[in-house]
């Protein structure tokens, strides 16, 4: 019994060693906001179309589970949403998939008197997308920053 116990537990440490491995090499893919539409709202709140594009720098495939998402305007919370009707993203490849984001009008409200209060040239942005890549993968975090042109948009 005492060897079972024993062997059970070596071969325990080898698999997590072994997950630990597998894991050791895997980059983080990218992802980028390729289009940014209004679509028809259910409510009081405005819904927007998000169209991303996420690149795949593995050898392996990634099958994406689920993707919750936040976008933010000089630092205040404006979209947010969730989906779990992703592509599978191959191995060194790319996918584009849309996904719906409701606007939180109060945080919207602020910004819009923020930006007429202090005449801007830009805005800042970030979105935060954490990636679910499914139960033996960790969770990946990807945040995108910059800056958006007041004049050109």
């Amino acid at each position: 019994m005492l060897n079972l116990k024993r062997a059970l537990l070596v071969l325990w440490i080898l698999m997590l060693g072994g997950c630990a491995a597998v894991q050791s090499d895997f980059e983080k893919p990218q992802v980028s906001v390729t289009s940014f539409r209004s679509v028809p709202s259910e409510g009081m709140a405005p819904r927007f179309l998000i169209g991303l594009h996420i690149i795949n720098p593995n050898r392996e495939a990634i099958s994406l589970q689920g993707i919750s998402y936040q976008v933010s305007l000089e630092g205040r919370k404006l979209l947010n949403g969730v989906a779990n009707d992703l592509p599978e993203v191959p191995a060194y490849g790319e996918a584009d998939f849309s996904v719906t984001a409701t606007a939180d009008l109060l945080n919207g409200f602020r910004l819009l008197t923020d930006l007429l209060q202090s005449r801007r040239d830009s805005v800042a942005y970030e979105l935060n997308a954490r990636l679910d890549l499914g139960a033996y993968l960790p969770y990946v975090n990807v945040v995108e920053s910059g800056e958006l042109n007041l004049g050109t948009l």
